[in-house]
C-alpha cells in the first residue's frame, strides 16, 4: 500500500508501477468531459484556470447530491476514454494523476509517460464506498454543469489502484498476459 497525498509529490508519482494500490488523502478535483472541455478552451485562450491543476489529482466523476448528514451522495467513477481528447493541455499545466475507470488510448498511455503522470483505476460499482472516504464536498466552478460540475473533495483512505504508470506499464496489458499463461 502506497501513500499518496496531495498535492503529490512528482518523484512518488514517477516511481508508482501498474498494480501499485494507493491510499490517497487529501483534496481530489472532480471533472468530467464538459468540465474538461472548458478548462481547456480557457487554456487555449491564454487565460488562467479556476483551480490548480499542479501536481493535482482529478477523478472522472459526477456525484449524486448528499443525503443528510453525508458530504456526498454516490460517487463511483466514470469511463475515462472521453477525457482523452483534453488530457494533453492538462499534464502541460502539471496535473499528475486521474483516476477513473476503463481503458485509454495509446495516446493518452505516451502522454503520461511524457508528462511524467499516472492514470489509477477505481472500482465501478463501488461508489456507496468511495463516498465513505470524502469528507468534504464543494463546487468550485462550473455550477451550470450541475453534477459535472468541478467539486473540491477532501478524501480520507480513498483505494485506487495504478492501471497506467508513467513508465509505459499498463496493467489491463499485464492482466491478460497472465492470463494468457495459465
Amino acid at each position: 500500500m502506497i501513500e499518496l497525498k496531495s498535492p503529490v509529490d512528482e518523484n512518488l508519482v514517477r516511481s508508482l508501477r501498474a498494480g501499485d494500490t494507493v491510499r490517497i488523502t487529501g483534496v481530489i478535483y472532480t471533472g468530467r468531459d464538459a468540465a474538461h472541455k472548458r478548462l481547456c478552451e480557457l487554456l487555449e485562450r491564454g487565460e488562467p484556470l479556476p483551480i490548480d491543476v499542479k501536481n493535482s489529482i482529478i477523478y472522472y466523476v459526477g456525484p449524486t447530491p448528499a443525503k443528510p448528514g453525508r458530504a456526498i451522495g454516490s460517487a463511483g467513477p466514470t469511463s475515462s476514454y472521453r477525457m482523452d481528447p483534453y488530457a494533453e493541455p492538462l499534464l502541460k499545466q502539471g496535473l499528475k494523476v486521474m483516476i477513473g475507470k476503463g481503458s485509454r488510448s495509446s495516446q493518452y498511455k505516451q502522454l503520461l509517460q511524457q508528462y511524467g503522470g499516472v492514470y489509477l483505476s477505481a472500482i465501478g460499482g463501488a461508489a456507496a464506498s468511495i463516498s465513505e472516504t470524502i469528507k468534504k464536498c464543494e463546487v468550485v466552478t462550473y455550477e451550470d454543469l450541475g453534477a459535472e460540475a468541478i467539486h473540491r473533495l477532501e478524501v480520507e483512505d480513498f483505494y485506487a489502484i495504478v492501471t497506467y504508470d508513467s513508465v509505459g506499464n499498463d496493467l489491463f496489458e499485464q492482466g491478460i498476459e497472465k492470463y494468457r499463461k495459465i
